[in-house]
């Protein structure tokens, strides 16, 4: 009796001894990154991981944005959702309609001690994922937006000067002609995005509303509006640019086909995501990239305003327990440290989301070695942000620019014109809003 006793006091100290004095809490963060991206975030969580010993946040890629999307409602709905899910510009209205889903991250670290100044995020990126009292709902990540490469070398092939790129939308035209006439490329500009950059972007750059109540920040009730005059003089343009050649279509959603035309040469511009600078700086090996702002119409506006947010941030979700919570929240605020910021954006191309950030990244001398990184800045900062141009948040925003690729075809099949594609588009958007407030009213 005696000795089993003793055999078993023996087995339980050696498990005692093998057990952590406790176990770490697990924190899912669901995301939409593969590849490099996907392995720069996976690190970002090994970081915080390596910095403690409490939590350890567990990254799972889920396909494209919008598939993770789905899969995180799908989740909830079954009660197995994350802890956290990234989730793009785009689903910010479907986000903030899911009452009693989402857990909003200025009461996630103001419950939970950590320190937390909306001041000190960039104040596009804070005015986008705000709610109408000014709190922000979701931690800010992967912030982008639209710029325009160009090809020095073709610009310098066709007589033009490679450090002074088209700054209007008139200048682009004349410089793609002469591009073209010289022989230096087939074609003058492409584009990633129509509906993203080449619509939203213009509207906003341009104080061009997009919809009533403020572009749908108001609430649910509102319209679209982008059928205006500006945005159909734009398509308009776009649809004889392409019938001369000047401009080469990349295709709907996010343009697939414009990239190779731009490294290729084809096409001496390319404008898309701030994001794309790795990509596009990686796979231009026979040329040298420039970097500008959008162009603009200066015969709309004098001063064009700031360009608007794309990219993705970090959703909290309700129905985890306290400590997960008090993870995620210490989680946000070693994400947003200067130096984890500095070095994710100049890293990927994504904007720094903090003023530190960027002040950092100006101390270590990042913008004076990478010429054109801070474009993208300058631009989505330059004036005070308006009703129209701090941004857009439309529920099922994917669907209705879905609707925009498929007009956008239309009008360049000519079977519509610019603004019958457009009028098209706008009631198509209506009835998807109509549908959305149907759904979560």
């Amino acid at each position: 009796m005696f000795k089993n006793t003793l055999f078993l006091s023996a087995g339980l100290a050696a498990v005692i001894a093998a057990t952590p004095a406790f176990a770490q809490t697990e924190i899912s963060w669901w995301h939409a990154m593969d590849a490099e991206l996907g392995q720069r975030l996976e690190a970002i969580a090994q970081g915080f991981n390596d910095s403690q010993d409490e939590f350890v946040i567990v990254p799972s890629y889920k396909g494209t944005y919008p598939e993770t999307l789905t899969a995180a409602i799908a989740a909830f709905r079954a009660n197995e959702q994350p802890a956290i899910v990234q989730v793009f510009e785009v689903g910010t209205g479907t986000m903030m309609a899911a009452t009693g889903a989402v857990n909003p991250v200025y009461q996630l670290m103001a419950d939970n001690g950590e320190p937390w100044d909306p001041s000190g995020f960039l104040a596009p990126v804070t005015g986008y994922y705000s709610d109408t009292d000014g709190n922000i709902l979701s931690m800010p990540f992967n912030s982008s937006t639209p710029i325009m490469y160009y090809n020095k070398d073709v610009f310098e092939a066709a007589g033009l000067d490679p450090e002074s790129p088209p700054k209007t939308w008139a200048e682009l035209e004349t410089m793609s002609r002469q591009i073209m006439e010289s022989g230096a490329a087939p074609c003058g500009f492409t584009t990633g995005w129509v509906s993203w950059v080449q619509t939203e972007n213009l509207s906003a750059i341009h104080d061009q509303p997009y919809g009533t109540l403020d572009n749908g920040f108001g609430g649910l009730g509102t319209e679209f509006t982008f059928n205006g005059p500006v945005q159909a003089k734009h398509w308009g343009n776009l649809k004889t640019w392409a019938d001369e050649g000047l401009f080469a279509y990349g295709g709907p959603v996010g343009g697939g086909d414009a990239p190779p035309k731009f490294y290729a040469q084809e096409c001496a511009i390319y404008m898309n995501s701030s994001a794309s600078r790795a990509g596009v700086i990686n796979n231009a090996k026979e040329f040298e990239v420039g970097f500008a702002p959008l162009p603009y119409y200066d015969d709309e506006i004098d001063e064009p305003k700031n360009s608007i947010i794309g990219g993705a941030t970090l959703w909290v979700l309700n129905g985890k327990e306290s400590d997960v919570y008090r993870g995620v929240a210490q989680f946000f605020t070693y994400l947003s440290s200067p130096e984890v910021q500095a070095e994710w954006h100049q890293a990927t191309g994504y904007l720094p989301i903090t003023n530190a950030a960027y002040e950092l990244g100006k101390e270590q001398g990042y913008y004076d070695a990478n010429p054109g990184s801070e474009i993208a800045i300058d631009q989505i900062t330059r004036g005070t942000p308006t009703a129209n141009s701090k941004g857009i948040r439309f529920g099922n925003l994917t669907q209705v620019r879905t609707a925009i690729d498929e007009e956008f075809e239309a009008m360049l099949s000519g079977s519509k014109t610019a603004q019958e594609a457009l009028d098209a588009a706008v009631e198509r958007g209506n009835q998807i809003l109509r549908d959305f407030e149907a759904a979560n009213s």
